[in-house]
Formats: structure tokens, sequence, C-alpha cells
């Protein structure tokens, strides 16, 4: 059956004429139609948030986060109903969706709402002018969320909690790819108390409404997840409106790096993860590996293990470990990358190209397996551009200063792994990298604590607690005369 999804604006679902098809990916059937929105969707999403936001500015920080408590709640409740539809909208396996992702959103609204009761101001006394200041928060208005398709409910949360933890109010544009957990979260939404107009989702392509979306003269800030390419344009077209806030978290092209005293039989497990966790369609995952000469055979040898060893398969099939890309374009995109590398000489040591897909595979699927390429220079676009797929480039170095020069020398900054034992090496390297986040020994360890967010062309600003919310809000100075 499919699935027709609806706009939410002010608490009322409401459908449009126009739509948009969206396949699963691991059959390539039709699976959503999606509103095409236009121009008056967005208008009226951004005034019911502007509305709204009269009202909700003012709640209390305890009534917030009984709210998003309350959200947390029902997520937890739904999480059988959401994971099956974030596996079959974006093609990740179900083990992964019902154990992390959805969990991983509901902890989101848990977190944000600890984290608005636990904020603490600043303070100061000037005991000889017989005064003492103080600092105070407040919500800066009406936000646009922008949303990828690779973590759909995972990255959606993770921008409304602390929007309306803030006491800011939002119109959410998800991505056309991935819909459906975010029009399963619009009942969430209503089941939890949200009042109305705080949280508006307009569905579409954001090559028609983005613009409509982020120049509205009551979009206050813009908060966008997704390709550098699009951020730039969201830069370039608020250009004129410096008093718009912008956090924008963009591409990587992360790098590994592998030293000599690396223990690859611990990490490897870890190593492959860095490199094909969700299909590699993860902004932080090691997409160039750079490998200490020494090690290069070993590394490759259990590296191309690991990726045959890996289960490419339905994800609603419990021993898949890698489903589907997430559609028939991004399918494309990515094999025109390990096609490029084939006209370039390079070796293609397994995957694509090399080894047969398994047996039952559904042909229609959208399915990549793993792949391994050697033998590349530098400046190849494979080790240059975000191919964003289950594709790892793997080369060599030989001194620590030559790596990190050569890691460096990329347009994006936005995470990498180190893998070595000398906690001084690890402690030196990291500094000298140009990463917003490095993980030394692992991988995808998130402490919500943390800034998260990119150097160079990968983005702008930074998430996490208290960087949301100094993104969400102004901070004032209030100066009291005791004398």
């Amino acid at each position: 059956m499919v699935i027709q999804i609806t706009n939410f604006i002010n608490n009322v679902f409401m459908p449009t004429s126009n739509h948009i098809e969206s396949y699963d990916p691991s059959n390539g059937q039709l699976l959503c139609k999606v509103p095409d929105s236009g121009k008056n969707e967005c208008d009226m999403a951004i005034e019911a948030a502007a509305q709204a936001f009269k009202t909700w500015s003012m709640t209390s920080q305890m009534e917030r986060a009984k709210i998003l408590n309350r959200i947390a709640d029902e997520i937890e409740k739904n999480i059988d109903e959401l994971a099956k539809a974030e596996s079959q909208d974006q093609g990740k396996p179900l083990s992964i969706s019902t154990n992390f992702e959805i969990p991983r959103a509901a902890y989101n609204f848990r977190f944000f709402a600890a984290a608005i009761l636990n904020h603490k101001n600043e303070s100061t006394e000037l005991p000889h002018l017989k005064s003492f200041s103080y600092t105070t928060e407040v919500p800066s208005g009406v936000a646009v969320l922008i949303s990828p398709w690779n973590l759909p409910l995972y990255l959606l949360t993770w921008k409304i909690a602390p929007c309306i933890a803030s006491g800011c109010t939002c119109v959410c544009k998800p991505s056309e790819f991935t819909s459906l957990t975010a029009f399963l979260l619009c009942d969430i939404l209503l089941k939890a108390g949200l009042p109305q107009g705080v949280v508006n989702i307009v569905f579409g392509l954001g090559s028609k409404i983005g613009n409509d979306l982020v120049t509205h003269p009551e979009a206050k800030l813009i908060s966008f997840t997704g390709g550098t390419v699009t951020g730039n344009v969201i830069r370039k077209v608020t250009a004129n409106e410096p008093a718009k806030r912008l956090s924008l978290e963009l591409g990587g092209k992360n790098p590994g790096i592998v030293f000599q005293d690396a223990d690859l039989n611990k990490h490897i497990k870890a190593i492959g993860n860095s490199c094909f966790q969700n299909s590699g369609q993860i902004c932080l995952c090691s997409s160039r590996y750079y490998v200490h000469v020494s090690r290069i055979n070993e590394f490759l040898d259990l590296l191309v293990k690991h990726a045959r060893g890996m289960v490419v398969g339905d994800p609603f099939d419990k021993n898949t470990n890698m489903g589907p890309v997430v559609s028939k374009q991004h399918y494309d995109k990515v094999m025109s990358y390990i096609d490029q590398a084939a006209k370039l000489g390079c070796e293609i040591l397994c995957g694509e190209t090399v080894d047969e897909k398994p047996a039952g595979l559904n042909s229609n699927g959208y399915y990549i397996l793993p792949t391994v390429i050697t033998n590349l220079e530098d400046s190849s676009p494979l080790m240059q551009e975000e191919i964003f797929g289950p594709v790892v480039c793997v080369t060599t170095f030989h001194e620590e200063d030559e790596v990190i020069e050569r890691a460096n020398n990329n347009r994006y900054g936005l995470a990498a792994t180190l893998w070595t034992n000398d906690v001084g090496r690890a402690h030196r390297v990291s500094r000298a990298l140009l990463a917003g986040t490095t993980w030394i020994n692992c991988f995808l360890v998130r402490d919500l604590n943390m800034p998260f967010g990119g150097f160079k062309d990968s983005g702008a600003g930074r998430e996490g607690y208290p960087y949301s919310f100094e993104f969400f809000t102004e901070k004032k100075t209030i100066c009291v005369n005791y004398a």
C-alpha cells in the first residue's frame, strides 16, 4: 500500500494536490507519495510558527522540559513502528533502526529536556560600585530546520529538541527521499500535547521551497544539515540578511590514519564501521585511509576480509549488516565513482566489479557492495570528493608530518579517525588535523555535551550542549545597582 504523506501545519494535517514519489530502496517499489509543497505552504507554516512563538517563548523551562519528555515517551512507545518505517524508507538494517537510531531520537528530547532545566546563567558582582550583573537568554524566534536523508529521524529530532527547549518555534523540511518517520513524528507531537504551531513540518523539494523558507522575513534562524553545495547556496541567498543566524553542518571527506603501532586485530571492526556503517552514508565516515607503509598489506588483508564478511541484503533480514543506498539517483552517483576508479587505473580489491552480489538480492534494489580501492593519487576525485557510499580509498604514508599535511589537503574538515597506541602521537596529530571531531581508536562515539561541527567547507557553527542553546537564543546582560 502506498503511504500518503501530508504536511503538518499548526497541528493540522494538510494534504496537497501535487506529490513527489518516493521509493523503497530495497526493491525499487513505490512507497510514499510526498507533498510537493510550494510557497503558499511555506508561508502558512512560518506564519503559524511566528504566532506560536508569542506564547511558546514565554513558557517556563519546566513546562518545556515536561513536553520534551512526553515526546520522548511517545517515541519509545512506538519504536517498532518507527524503526520499520525508517528501514523501509532509507534502507538501513532494521537492527540499527531499532537499537540505535530511533532510541537516539528519543534521547535527543530527553537530553535537551534535562539540559534546559540544568542550564545556568552567569553572574558577577562589583562591590566597589555596589552593583551586580547577571545574564539571561531569550529565544530568538522562528527557526527553519532542514534535515538530510541519511539519518532521518535522528537528525531531525537533533534539531527540533534544542529549538523548542530554548523557547523557539520551527518549520522543518525533511528530505523528500526519507519523509516517512518525520510524518509519523507529527502524530507523536500531538499525543505529547505540543501546542499549535510550535513545530510545523513541510515536505517537498529543497530546490523548489528551500529559498522560500530560508529567505522568509520571519525566519530568524536557519539550521541545515546536508551537502556543501546547498549549504553555500543558503549562505549566498541570506548574505544580505545579516540578522539571520546560520548553523550549517555540511559534507566531509574524512581521513583515517593508521600508524605503525596500531592494534589492527583489535580495531578492525571499528575501522570497518568507519568505512561502511549505514552503507557509508554518514558524513562522519572515514572514506580515505592513510596507512603506514609498514602495515599496508596487513591492513588491506584485514579490511578486505571484513568487507567481504559483511552481509549485504534485505534491511528486514536479521542477518543483514548493510542495506541498499537511499535512492536510484544516489546509487548512480556512487557507482560513477567506482567506474571512474577503474578508468583511472586504480585497483579495486573487493566489492563492485570484483565480487558477485549475494544470491537472492532484489535486482531492483539499490545495493552496492562494500568496496575497497587502492593505487590512487591524492589529487584523484576519489580522494578529494565526498562519495557518501560504501567506498573507501586506501593509500600509504611514511612520516607523521607528511600524513598530517596530506590529510589536511582537502576542502573539508569535519572528522578524522586515528589508530595508534602512542598517546603522545594521538594528541599531537589530533591537534594538528583540521577536523571538528577526531576519534582515537574508536568511531562514532558521541558525547552530546561536546561541540559538533566542522572546519572549512564542512560547515559553520556547533551543535550540542550548550552550543545549540547559544544558537537558538540571544544572551542579555542585566545590571542592578543595590546601593
